[in-house]
């Protein structure tokens, strides 16, 4: 077993080591694998196919297992690293150590959003191959400058986490109630106030996290494996709940008949189902 660790207690070497692996996944064309993988299968409410990724209550054991496929690429790699997580509700500002020269870089510039400093500029190779907008260079516009907008806080991950009930019906991003939603970050009200959680970081970064192209951001990885580690801290504060829902899969004639996996279902493109996906005791184990 391994440990995810949080990007901030990272060694120079440590960080080194994981730009490093993932630098040469991209290198090597694997990288871009993974950001077409998260693009086909962005798939929202009005869409009437299957949802496995988003808005849907496999969001947190579909993003378990694409984490930990990453994760596998990168130790075959470097045997010795793993994801770090970026703990969001802390690491706050663009000033913070992850968005330093040996991490993930800083953010774009003012008028393309351009990202220009750090291991994933497209000067040192990262070029965008798996869009969904003009430009093969990465993008960002950390906390929104022209619009201003704050990450998640601690009160907002009190939110989710009060939730008793992993999810609810219409099982997508208007469900009333549900930690699922609350941690994906869908809410019935209008303008910025819209985005909590997960959703609203994917926001503050800007760039190319906005869509479904979001991997072609390396933080992305480690947002989600923040998400993760907040999913395994709700199923320790609720053992008596429910851990995945539904447990049987909608029938003919309601709304997300074979839109949505239950606990058994397996989850494309994997033949995992969330059952497999809700401990993940034994792979990894996160300090905190």
């Amino acid at each position: 077993m391994y440990t995810r660790k949080n990007q901030s207690s990272l060694s120079r070497a440590e960080r080194r080591r994981f730009v490093d692996a993932v630098l040469r996944l991209k290198r090597g064309g694997e990288y871009d694998e993974f950001v077409r993988t998260h693009i086909d299968f962005y798939v929202s409410d009005g869409e009437h196919r299957l949802r496995v990724a988003h808005m849907t209550p496999s969001f947190l054991p579909w993003h378990r297992r694409f984490l930990l496929e990453f994760e596998r690429a990168l130790r075959r790699v470097d045997p010795g690293v793993t994801v770090p997580y970026w703990d969001w509700t802390k690491d706050r500002t663009p000033a913070a150590s992850l968005w330093g020269e040996d991490l993930m870089g800083g953010t774009g510039g003012r008028g393309d959003r351009r990202v220009t400093t750090g291991p994933f500029a497209r000067r040192n190779g990262w070029v965008i191959k798996e869009g969904v907008t003009d430009g093969d260079f990465l993008t960002r516009d950390l906390g929104r400058p022209g619009n201003p907008l704050k990450l998640p806080t601690r009160q907002d991950v009190a939110w989710a986490m009060a939730e008793t009930v992993y999810d609810v019906s219409p099982w997508d991003s208007t469900s009333p109630r549900g930690f699922r939603n609350r941690l994906e970050g869908w809410t019935s009200a209008s303008g910025d106030e819209r985005w909590r959680t997960h959703n609203r970081v994917h926001r503050w970064v800007g760039g190319h996290m906005l869509g479904g192209a979001s991997v072609n951001d390396p933080v992305f990885w480690l947002h989600h494996a923040f998400v993760d580690l907040l999913w395994s801290r709700w199923q320790r504060l609720r053992p008596d709940s429910a851990p995945y829902l539904p447990a049987k899969p909608p029938s003919l004639g309601e709304s997300q008949y074979r839109r949505i996996v239950a606990r058994r279902e397996p989850m494309p493109p994997w033949r995992s189902t969330p059952q497999d996906m809700l401990s993940h005791q034994g792979i990894y184990r996160y300090a905190e």
